[in-house]
């Protein structure tokens, strides 16, 4: 499985509360291949896609292969990533 993780461009944030890199991190831990997709910050102006593909403006987020979108707190996105249910979350899965 490969998917994009929309995050902000500050990628050298290695902060464990920084949103991003927590998801990041989770991704990681779990050897789930993805693709950065680097976005602006500051500012929300330039999400475009992100906004398109979940309704909101918000970093992190995660788009799948077949173009549906993921996005929570990313607290509960590096959850249900270390628990193993990524996949749960893209559209059209069957729980």
């Amino acid at each position: 499985m490969a998917v994009k993780l929309h995050r902000c461009g500050h990628i050298w944030i290695k902060m464990s509360g920084h949103p991003c890199w927590r998801v990041q991190k989770a991704l990681d831990a779990q050897g789930i291949a993805y693709e950065v997709v680097k976005g602006p910050w500051p500012g929300r102006k330039g999400r475009t896609a992100v906004v398109e593909g979940t309704g909101q403006s918000n970093y992190p987020a995660i788009q799948f292969e077949d173009g549906s979108w993921y996005r929570e707190q990313s607290k509960d996105m590096a959850q249900t990533i270390r628990e193993g249910r990524l996949l749960e979350k893209q559209a059209g899965a069957s729980a």
